[in-house]
């Protein structure tokens, strides 16, 4: 099964506000006099990043996926196997989800302000279940072993 996370689409507002002002240029342009071509240059050129920023705010970038056997974030991708720990960090980009690996010098760091609002609960729940699955952990639900069943 694979889970895919994506950008909190409102990181890139600011894109399609940049094209909105390119087009008010335009039309400050056409309003002063200037020649067809230059209002036609900031005419595309804006439509061109509106469009460029609905689309990117449709879609928002991919920030991890989840397989089973695997982590991918920012197309890097790690084995389960290889994840050690999931916990919490601050960083430059303010709290971020860690996953330690077996290379000590290679966290793996998700800030959770990239993360849609309501996704970092679910992320660190999922993220907690594959990591335990892929190292055979179960959940105790607090009965004991039946009589036959003895640890080796």
């Amino acid at each position: 099964m694979r889970t895919t996370y994506r950008m909190r689409a409102g990181r890139f507002l600011g894109i399609p506000a940049t094209g909105l002002i390119l087009l008010g240029v335009a039309a400050i342009l056409w309003a002063i006099g200037l020649p067809d071509a230059v209002i036609a240059v900031f005419l595309v050129l804006g439509g061109l990043v509106v469009l460029g920023g609905l689309y990117i705010l449709a879609r928002p970038p991919v920030v991890l996926k989840l397989r089973d056997d695997d982590i991918e974030v920012r197309g890097v991708r790690t084995p389960w196997t290889d994840v050690t720990e999931v916990g919490r960090v601050e960083s430059t980009h303010g709290e971020a989800i860690v996953l330690r690996t077996k290379h000590k010098d290679q966290p793996i760091l998700v800030p959770i302000s990239w993360l849609a609002p309501g996704q970092t609960a679910l992320l660190e729940t999922a993220l907690r279940d594959r990591l335990n699955a892929a190292h055979g952990y179960t959940i105790w639900d607090g009965t004991a072993p039946e009589n036959g069943d003895r640890a080796e």
